[in-house]
């Protein structure tokens, strides 16, 4: 791992310090910093070792995955012995949602470690759970299933993983009204067109029907998210028939 070190030890952060902000996030001192190092960086460094492998955050961010899954899956499996497989793949999809990792990566303010040429603001919302996996993912390399499961059961489980409220959380509400409608046998078109108006930024208004009637409006500063946010208000339009299928 030494070539590692010698190529990412250009980061304007100094070890000392990223040693520290690690330590306060881990609750452990980590033993390889140059894998964390890796977690962190971008693919916008365009790093590669001594043969021609990419340096960078995404391998670490599929390990992460699926560690993340594989200690939620166990929690799940022993805290709901009468949950079915249909069931428990629901409430694990639930947990490691994109949008509950964007949530936890974002609390840890990991954002703030990640070496990159592409300014902060330009990226994307899913970094920061991009980020939250490869973190997972370089925490098992360092230390093993162990401290990983610690880790997951720290961050994620014990706050954020509550049975009863996992149960009525919807993950989208698009992918919900889809459902619902296939399986009612129901028409529904997305209605999408730009509506940037006297916005500096872009915008997307979207009109959702169902059997050709409008059921509800949305705008945003995209495509799918002013779809879920249409999807959202015609699911609390038929909320009572709709809610089953949570």
């Amino acid at each position: 791992m030494a070539f590692i070190r010698n190529i990412l030890n250009s980061r304007s952060k100094q070890d000392g310090n990223f040693f520290m902000q690690l330590h306060q996030i881990l609750g452990y001192k980590p033993k390889n910093i140059d894998v964390f190092k890796k977690a962190f960086t971008h693919r916008s460094m365009n790093i590669k070792d001594s043969k021609g492998n990419a340096i960078n955050y995404e391998r670490l961010e599929f390990l992460g995955d699926a560690m993340l899954s594989a200690v939620i899956a166990s929690h799940l499996f022993q805290e709901v012995p009468s949950g079915d497989e249909g069931y428990l793949t629901k409430m694990r999809s639930k947990v490691v949602s994109r949008e509950h990792l964007n949530e936890l990566g974002r609390e840890l303010n990991l954002i703030d470690l990640v070496e990159s040429k592409i300014p902060a603001g330009q990226f994307g919302d899913n970094i920061h759970g991009n980020l939250f996996e490869a973190l997972v993912g370089a925490i098992f390399l360092d230390r093993g299933y162990k401290y990983c499961e610690k880790f997951i059961y720290k961050r994620v489980i014990t706050p954020h993983v509550d049975i009863e409220n996992l149960e009525g959380k919807v993950i989208s509400y698009k992918s919900l009204l889809i459902e619902w409608c296939q399986k009612e046998k129901k028409i529904f078109n997305y209605n999408v067109y730009e509506d940037t108006g006297n916005d500096d930024v872009r915008h997307f208004s979207v009109k959702l029907s169902i059997d050709d009637k409008i059921i509800a409006k949305a705008r945003a500063t995209s495509k799918k998210k002013a779809e879920e946010k249409a999807s959202k208000r015609a699911f609390f339009a038929f909320q009572s028939k709709m809610s089953k299928m949570i």
